[in-house]
């Protein structure tokens, strides 16, 4: 009788364990789907953000060309 008693007590404890490593791994699952979401979310972000970086820096370089322009013209004129 306590053989079986202890028998049932073990199989308890391990249904126990089971259930409580599956439900870490389901945790840690969630974790990392969460994780790769929030990496596409930036990647998608930084993705658009480039065009807008490009006309900057071409209204940038427009700007330094003239600059450049004007300051060669006025060491000419010396």
């Amino acid at each position: 009788m306590i053989g079986w008693i202890i028998a049932i007590a073990v199989v308890v404890v391990l249904v126990l364990i089971y259930f409580g490593l599956y439900n870490s791994l389901v945790k840690y699952r969630n974790r990392v789907d969460e994780t790769w979401a929030q990496i596409d979310v930036q990647l998608k972000r930084r993705f658009d953000l480039i065009p807008n970086l490009l006309e900057t820096v071409k209204g940038y370089a427009k700007h330094e060309k003239e600059t450049l322009t004007q300051v060669i013209e006025a060491r000419n004129k010396m």
